[in-house]
């Protein structure tokens, strides 16, 4: 193994977030001597240092903002101040779409000179801090500028962040051997729904189209908890015989 997903939070959307039913705190990447944070959302330094891994955001390396909603971001300050030691020690690598440091900025603007650098993120964007290199396939449906991961490590791992569904989306994921998706609720979303999310209905065609190794779905709405995600991955998994698991918090992935 050289490396690890450590599932921070796995709860995702506003009634979620305000009664924190499950952590809001997004995911932090470990591969060989290099850590980036994803998506800091509400309560994730809390949820770090009470981790049992000994988490320690001093040591990270980056932090990656796949888009600007409170829900991913709202611990981007926060967290970058703890990546930088307070801003004693300028480092680290922030990556985040343009919206979130522009128009309506989520990141303060003394934080951003805390970190190293800042990288805009965009459609087939490259990008790497350290032993950590990611691309960006395509701009997601949301209502801000949202963007998904592709990891390639010494597994191909894909992350598909919050999006309506639109038939191109598995093609942009695929190959992968590990496909983590937010997916929000239950309940199909049809086109005339105000929800720029995946179901439960998205999520399977995804997986069987792109059909990765491992699925794990994550960043639950209300309807999806209250249903309870392991009976549904566990469903899903007999239904299209893929290896399918639904996240919980502190819930720790190696690869």
């Amino acid at each position: 193994m050289e490396g690890f997903i450590k599932f921070i939070g796995t709860g995702g959307a506003r009634i979620v977030v305000a009664k924190q039913v499950r952590s809001t705190g997004g995911l932090w990447l470990n591969y060989r001597n290099t850590n980036v944070y994803i998506d800091p959302g509400p309560g994730a330094l809390v949820r770090v240092h009470a981790s049992r891994d000994h988490l320690e955001p001093s040591r990270l390396d980056g932090i990656i903002l796949t888009h600007k909603h409170l829900d991913h971001a709202n611990d981007i300050n926060v967290m970058a101040e703890a990546m930088t030691e307070g801003g004693l020690k300028r480092k680290g690598v922030l990556f985040c779409p343009r919206d979130a440091i522009e128009e309506d900025p989520v990141v303060l603007r003394y934080v951003r000179d805390y970190v190293e650098r800042t990288e805009v993120l965009k459609a087939n964007g490259v990008y790497a801090v350290k032993d950590i290199e990611f691309e960006v396939p395509v701009r997601h449906i949301h209502p801000v500028e949202a963007y998904g991961l592709m990891f390639g490590l010494n597994k191909k791992i894909g992350l598909i962040t919050d999006t309506r569904f639109f038939e191109e989306l598995p093609d942009f994921y695929c190959p992968v051997d590990v496909l983590i998706v937010n997916v929000l609720r239950v309940k199909p979303i049809l086109p005339d729904d105000r929800i720029d999310h995946l179901s439960l209905a998205d999520f399977k065609e995804i997986i069987v189209r792109i059909r990765p190794k491992i699925a794990i779905m994550t960043h639950f709405g209300m309807s999806i908890i209250k249903e309870k995600p392991y009976l549904l991955a566990k469903s899903l998994k007999q239904e299209t015989g893929l290896e399918v698991v639904a996240a919980y918090d502190g819930m720790r992935f190696d690869f």
